[in-house]
C-alpha cells in the first residue's frame, strides 16, 4: 500500500534534518493519512479510502464526495477513486435524465 492520498495525490517527501550546527541528515516527511468511510450520495452507499485530513477537510468543504470528485482532476485522482468519478458521473445522468423527463411530461 503505497503512502499517498487517493484523493489529493499527496505523497511522501524528502528533506533534511538541520540540527542546530546545521548538519544535515535525510529525513521523510509523510502526509497525514487516514482510513475513513465516505458517503457518496448518487451511489447511495459508503466508500473506503485512504486520504489525508486536507483532503478530509476539502472533501467536507465542497459538500460531500461527490461534488469533491466532480471538481477534482483526473491526474491526482488514484485509479480506484477515477472509477468511482465514473460511476458517480454515470448515475449523475441517469438521474438528470429521469428528471427531464418529468420536466417535459408536465410541460405538455
Amino acid at each position: 500500500m503505497s503512502r499517498r492520498c487517493e484523493l489529493t495525490g499527496k505523497a511522501v517527501l524528502t528533506g533534511h534534518k538541520v540540527s542546530h550546527s546545521n548538519h544535515k541528515t535525510k529525513r521523510t516527511f509523510r502526509p497525514n493519512l487516514l482510513q475513513v468511510s465516505l458517503i457518496s450520495e448518487a451511489l447511495g452507499r459508503s466508500v473506503r479510502l485512504r486520504v489525508s485530513a486536507h483532503a478530509l477537510r476539502s472533501v467536507e468543504h465542497r459538500g460531500g464526495l461527490d461534488a469533491f470528485l466532480a471538481k477534482a482532476k483526473d491526474l491526482e485522482l488514484s485509479q480506484g477513486a477515477r472509477e468511482l468519478k465514473r460511476k458517480i458521473a454515470k448515475s449523475g445522468e441517469a438521474v438528470s435524465g429521469e428528471n427531464a423527463g418529468a420536466e417535459q411530461a408536465a410541460a405538455s
